[in-house]
């Protein structure tokens, strides 16, 4: 998933063509065929002035390559680059420094990237939202609840229908004491995304603590069902046997 957003951000259309943009297509091209290579290739255009667009690339191929610490911190020097140039492309590439330090597990420095994008102001509509999406994850992860609740009703606003938004802020809910809130937004994520497991393992999780056990019951099995080797599947499973038979 974010290998899929950080490539769906490498070309900003809305730019005027520069002779480095055929050079920077070329260059994204190979992340996806020879991230190794793209990477060398990256690091002889910086070293030849590339700026921007080169350390971009060579962020591309670092996430290509799972390398996402490397990743984040050539997004981050990209997306400097482009505040120093004032270039538009800047809270793109703060975004995209988000997205690789969560991948990575850096919640602090994910929070920062993404304030930087979110600051900038030249994020709007769904690009804003899942910007506010993203930073609510790493606001959860660092226990600021306060602000990742804030980002998620942003998010809900701006990107109404991502299944992820309301699967996370009914698992904030739920986390926070608000069962009501949590049941109301399980809900809708289940209307985006009926056959999502994670979806199912939490409308299971949000309805044992609200007694109902039957109900658990049922989507566990339904998050079983529909992804049984995957992280949510597997905790479906352990939820049930925790619960052992029906009474």
């Amino acid at each position: 998933m974010i290998l899929l957003f950080l490539a769906a951000q490498a070309v900003a259309p809305e730019f005027a063509p520069n002779p480095d943009e055929a050079r920077f297509a070329a260059c994204v091209a190979l992340t996806e065929k020879d991230a190794a290579r793209a990477l060398e290739v990256a690091g002889t255009w910086q070293v030849e002035g590339g700026g921007v667009l080169a350390r971009q690339c060579a962020g591309l191929a670092y996430a290509s390559l799972r390398r996402w610490l490397p990743a984040a911190t050539a997004f981050q020097q990209a997306a400097e680059d482009a505040e120093r140039h004032r270039d538009g492309r800047a809270p793109r590439l703060w975004v995209q420094a988000g997205n690789a330090a969560l991948a990575a597990g850096d919640m602090i420095k994910a929070g920062q990237y993404l304030d930087a994008a979110i600051s900038g102001g030249g994020l709007f509509g769904a690009e804003a939202g899942e910007a506010h999406l993203d930073r609510a994850r790493a606001r959860v992860a660092t226990g600021d609840t306060a602000t990742a609740r804030a980002d998620l009703d942003m998010a809900l606003k701006l990107v109404p229908a991502d299944p992820l938004a309301w699967l996370l802020s009914a698992t904030l809910a739920r986390r926070t004491g608000d069962l009501a809130r949590a049941q109301a937004d399980i809900g809708e994520a289940m209307k985006r995304a009926p056959d999502d497991a994670a979806v199912a393992l939490e409308a299971g999780n949000i309805a044992i603590l609200s007694g109902a056990e039957a109900a658990a019951r049922t989507a566990w099995a339904a998050a079983i069902k529909a992804s049984p080797d995957s992280p949510a599947g597997k905790a479906a499973a352990d939820a049930l046997k925790r619960l052992g038979a029906p009474k």
